[in-house]
């Protein structure tokens, strides 16, 4: 078989022999050919390389102006360094590239070859083959192509190479980059000097970032500073020489204007190597991007759609940027991109999102919002995953499935996503009008299912993470919230979006003896293992403490004297609110935290002045001052954290007001809607704590008495009277009188024997139901007896408190204990 070529054609003899894959490369070819610059055939002739050889990465190399070095002129396909591809190669040194140059032969590397060659040394991974292919004519050059298929590049694959690298031309020589004939710069043309600075720019470009001749003064900072801000990345590393490597780059970005909205440039460019080899001088072209053709094959899309997912965090994000990216540039009728999962597709993204517009397969497989199709049901579909290559049926292919025949009656387009050696998930784009496909959209499919492959992993990563952290979260706070007599409480908890670390926001409600409970939020500091796990120590100890029987200033002291001791850099801040059910009255103390706001009921609201202590685990001995605070019923109290309040554009107390003015127009007749329209608009870079409780009052209030028992020889007998006369006040039946005496007069006997101090007999009655308790300064728990003897002359008082008991046990109060017991007496 013989060649010839010229300017990019080829003209060949023999086509008969060569197999269908290569005819296709062929008419691809022959179109780029006849495409006006010759720039854009280039990148073109090196797209097709990842399109028909089923390369990852392809480059041109040419000899420099001294021809000591093979540089690096153009490349498409994943980032080069993710293999250790250098700008430039000696000419006469032994890596592949200068050894197919020299010899004027093919060179072939499989991984195993590539391993143990000096050139392995500078490669993050070795498990790639390599093939560098020389380019004749016009100074010549080389094609390097590498893969990371296991088996490399096969037969078909190689005789793609060799069409490609026959129809490879020569880009234009450097110094004629954006010059005329006459030597001077185009209107459309820059050049910029990378150690300096200084720019030199045409006309045309100054027009479009609406600067006269005469306003610019040289300087590349005075056209970066018209452009959109969050475009200037992007910019820099075009314009930073330590950024950008040697070759043609091209990225379209934004200026601002002066009324209306920034108009998109698009900027092409190539840096060219200095005397020792170093990048000197970036020229190139700038132009309005809408004036240009869309077509979809430009770096541009490429370059979007790596952006947004660079930045797409979940999988659901990273389907909606592939989506956004290729719908409209293919002009197709519908898209679906999917995880492949245990044999299943598990669809993420469907546009259209309605079942109508989708097969009679997939809706019968609808999934809540998705549809869960197996892949076993689409057999076509799953011989596609399982080679692994974007895969093109034209409309009236005839060997389709229904289940995607209906998906693109006009032509369908199936991309395996592939991803750390495996099938990460697919992408099927349908056309409902006959579509013609062209070379430029299978480089643009082949480029955008390697880029969505492998965001589509570290999606899945992340999310799989995510939950693990929200899981973790969840652990370390209260799985429910416990029934309050006269009053309801909701809670919320929204994790940070902002990565992937815990957070340290936390609440809790504490039931407490006689018909208190505790109201408890709070915030250590930081987002991390460390602050969680802080932050469930602190909820656990204010518990402790406060199940203890302390009053508030001393339930928080103690907290703040535990984190002292601790050891550890970071603080906590937190409200403590001891609610009295029966009365409607409240304590508060806060340690560096927000105050609570009450919303009454008549619908005002009231940021409460709650006097304020320093965060816990700041100072050791710190003042906790309580400050009371008087409820109504239908009152609403609201603790929060400074998630929900703070943010970059307002302060916290401007955060405070809008927050009371939500709750001031809400209904509080269900909290559990109030607490999500709180947090409907919650800044989600850090994560938000809500605890919401409706005072209502108790509608039966409890009967007290309470009797000091004073270590005479007839104090039992004195706590018996007592008993019998306050029992006879309140209506309790005389059959059940007796029982209840037994108790009073077992459990004031033995606080009396084995403990010192004082003793208090408390008799509560609600609803039928007597509690009796008895406190004293021992913190030792009586203990049941597993057996007792004939002649045991103790023990058996305990066992009698259990046999008369519906219910009895042990609480810590203030450094004591009070045993208590239950016992139903009907008709009171």
């Amino acid at each position: 078989m013989s060649h010839k070529r010229c300017n990019g054609d080829v003209v060949e003899e023999g086509t008969a022999e060569r197999g269908p894959r290569a005819l296709r490369a062929e008419g691809a070819l022959k179109a780029i050919a006849a495409g006006p610059e010759p720039q854009d055939r280039l990148r073109g002739i090196l797209e097709q390389t990842l399109v028909f050889a089923g390369a990852a990465l392809a480059a041109l190399y040419t000899p420099g102006d001294d021809r000591e070095l093979l540089c690096l002129v153009a490349s498409a396909g994943v980032p080069r360094t993710l293999y250790g591809v250098r700008d430039s190669y000696p000419a006469e040194g032994g890596s592949p590239v200068a050894d197919a140059h020299r010899a004027g032969e093919a060179v072939w590397i499989g991984p195993e070859e590539f391993a143990g060659s000096a050139e392995s040394r500078h490669v993050p991974s070795s498990g790639f083959s390599l093939a560098v292919l020389p380019v004749h004519g016009d100074g010549g050059g080389c094609l390097l192509a590498l893969t990371e298929r296991r088996g490399g590049f096969d037969a078909d694959d190689r005789e793609c190479l060799g069409l490609i690298a026959e129809a490879m031309t020569c880009p234009t020589p450097p110094e004629a980059v954006g010059t005329l004939e006459s030597g001077d710069l185009r209107p459309d043309a820059f050049t910029l000097a990378m150690d300096t600075g200084r720019a030199e720019v045409g006309g045309d470009i100054l027009r479009l970032f609406g600067l006269a001749p005469e306003e610019f003064d040289g300087k590349v900072e005075t056209l970066l500073g018209l452009t959109v801000p969050e475009d200037l990345p992007s910019l820099m590393s075009v314009t930073e020489s330590d950024h950008m490597t040697i070759g043609e780059r091209e990225l379209e970005f934004r200026v601002l204007q002066p009324t209306g909205p920034p108009k998109w440039l698009r900027l092409s460019g190539r840096l060219l190597p200095g005397g020792d080899g170093r990048p000197a001088r970036l020229v190139g072209t700038v132009a309005d991007a809408s004036t240009l053709r869309p077509d979809v094959t430009d770096v541009a899309r490429v370059q979007r759609l790596a952006a947004a997912l660079a930045t797409a965090g979940t999988v659901r994000d990273v389907s909606q940027a592939v989506v956004a990216a290729l719908r409209r540039p293919l002009r197709a009728d519908r898209i679906a991109l999917a995880e492949v999962e245990n044999d299943r597709l598990v669809v993420t993204v469907l546009d259209p999102p309605d079942p109508e517009s989708w097969p009679e397969l997939w809706r019968l497989e609808w999934r809540t919002e998705w549809p869960d199709a197996p892949v076993r049901a689409m057999p076509t579909l799953a011989a596609a995953l399982r080679e692994g290559r974007a895969r093109i049926w034209p409309a009236g292919t005839g060997d389709l499935e229904p289940a995607l025949a209906d998906v693109g009656p006009g032509g369908l387009a199936v991309l395996p996503l592939p991803a750390g050696g495996r099938i990460a998930g697919a992408c099927l784009i349908g056309w409902d009008a006959p579509h013609d496909f062209g070379p430029d959209e299978r480089a643009l499919l082949t480029a955008s299912a390697g880029l969505a492959g492998q965001a589509l992993m570290r999606a899945h990563a992340f999310d799989a993470e995510h939950e693990l952290v929200g899981m973790l979260q969840r652990q370390l706070l209260p799985r429910r919230l416990p029934k309050l007599p006269g009053a309801v409480a909701v809670a919320r908890y929204l994790p940070s979006t902002a990565g992937l670390e815990l957070g340290g926001d936390w609440y809790d409600v504490i039931p407490l003896p006689d018909h208190h409970v505790a109201l408890v939020i709070g915030d250590v500091q930081g987002h991390s293992a460390g602050a969680a796990t802080l932050m469930g120590q602190m909820r656990t100890a204010l518990r402790a403490y406060a199940v203890e029987g302390h009053p508030p200033d001393v339930v928080v002291s103690h907290a703040n004297r535990l984190l002292t001791g601790m050891e550890t850099d970071l603080f906590a801040t937190c409200v403590y609110v001891d609610l009295d059910m029966e009365e409607g009255s409240a304590w508060c103390v806060r340690a560096g935290h927000l105050p609570p706001v009450l919303r009454h009921p008549d619908g005002s609201t009231e940021i409460a002045e709650v006097e304020g202590g320093p965060p816990l685990g700041v100072v050791t001995q710190a003042d906790f001052p309580m400050s009371p605070l008087r409820l109504r019923p239908g009152t609403l109290i609201a603790l929060t954290t400074d998630g929900l309040v703070e943010s970059p554009e307002s302060d916290i107390d401007e955060g405070m007001d809008r927050f009371a003015h939500a709750l001031a127009v809400s209904a509080p007749g269900h909290l559990g809607l109030v607490a999500d329209a709180l947090l409907g608009n919650a800044r989600r870079n850090d994560d938000v704590a809500l605890l919401l409780v409706r005072y209502d009052g108790m509608a039966l209030r409890p009967l007290r008495e309470s009797w000091s028992v004073w270590r005479l020889p007839e104090a039992v007998r004195h706590a018996r009277r007592f008993t019998r006369r306050t029992l006879r006040s309140w209506g309790v039946p005389d059959d059940a009188v007796d029982g209840v005496l037994l108790i009073v007069s077992e459990l004031v006997t033995n606080a009396l024997v084995h403990t010192d101090g004082k003793v208090r007999l408390d008799l509560t009655l609600i609803s039928g139901r007597l509690r009796v308790a008895v406190a004293d300064a021992s913190p030792r728990t009586p203990v049941k007896p597993t057996s007792i003897g004939w002649e045991a002359t103790g023990g058996r008082g305990i066992l009698l408190v259990e046999a008369m008991s519906a219910t009895w046990g042990t609480l810590p109060v203030s450094g004591g204990k009070q045993v208590w017991s239950e016992i139903p007496v009907d008709g009171a």
